[in-house]
């Protein structure tokens, strides 16, 4: 199947797929000692994982921090010491796009995670 370059239909495959197709697309890239250690360009983001923001508002690029939650309905991440401000004053997260932060440090406290990402660097 050849995957369309269109972006409203890279759109509607991304809101139509089912939940473990969908969690594959919540990937980024990491960094360039991470690269150079497990042989890969890209990761799934795990909760755990400290990523650091490479896109967006000024206030935001360049903050680093631990992935507290993964929303695979919309690809983005919550993650630690990113918030907005509300009117009234409140901070709350601020979701950040996958596809816009780098993983720094990968939280590998899953056996099967560090299983897989062995797998993809003995067969490269």
């Amino acid at each position: 199947m050849v995957q369309s370059s269109k972006t409203r239909k890279q759109r509607k495959a991304f809101y139509n797929a089912p939940a473990h197709i969908r969690r594959k697309m919540v990937s980024s890239h990491l960094s360039d000692e991470l690269r150079k250690d497990f042989g890969i360009h890209a990761a799934q983001v795990v909760k755990g994982d400290t990523v650091r923001v490479m896109r967006g508002d000024e206030d935001v690029v360049d903050v680093e921090g631990k992935v507290t939650q993964v929303d695979t309905r919309s690809g983005r991440l919550v993650i630690e010491n990113v918030t907005i401000s509300k009117a009234d004053g409140t901070l709350v997260a601020r979701p950040i796009h996958a596809s816009k932060v780098e993983i720094t440090k990968l939280n590998l406290s899953d056996p099967m995670r560090k299983q897989t990402l062995s797998k993809k660097e003995v067969s490269q």
